[in-house]
């Protein structure tokens, strides 16, 4: 007996309504920037998006092709506010790699 594993459906295209939910912004930054180089663009995603999600939001909005997206939760801070402590939320960071000749121009708008 020889059991296979398989892997579940993906789920299906989601709606531009939530595209714009999963990409909340672009981060521009200086490491951000010089990501753009190695045809890489960096955006603040919601807290729930999966990388499935991040990729179809980009593919979809921008109309290029996505090789890899990989994430990070950035924890946030410890602060102070008028004395007392406190903390900043937690946000989810996303690098998404373009296919070669592929950019996106974060200086435009959206369509």
């Amino acid at each position: 007996m020889s059991a296979t594993i398989s892997k579940p459906p993906r789920p299906a295209a989601i709606s531009r309504e939530k595209m714009y939910l999963t990409l909340l912004s672009p981060l521009v930054t200086e490491k951000a920037t010089s990501l753009s180089e190695k045809n890489q663009v960096v955006f603040r995603v919601a807290i729930d998006a999966s990388k499935h999600d991040i990729k179809q939001a980009v593919e979809g909005l921008f109309g290029v092709n996505v090789l890899a997206v990989n994430t990070i939760v950035m924890k946030g801070k410890t602060k102070r506010f008028k004395g007392m402590p406190g903390q900043r939320s937690d946000w989810k960071k996303a690098m998404v790699r373009l296919a070669d000749g592929q950019s996106i121009d974060l200086t435009t708008g959206l369509s």
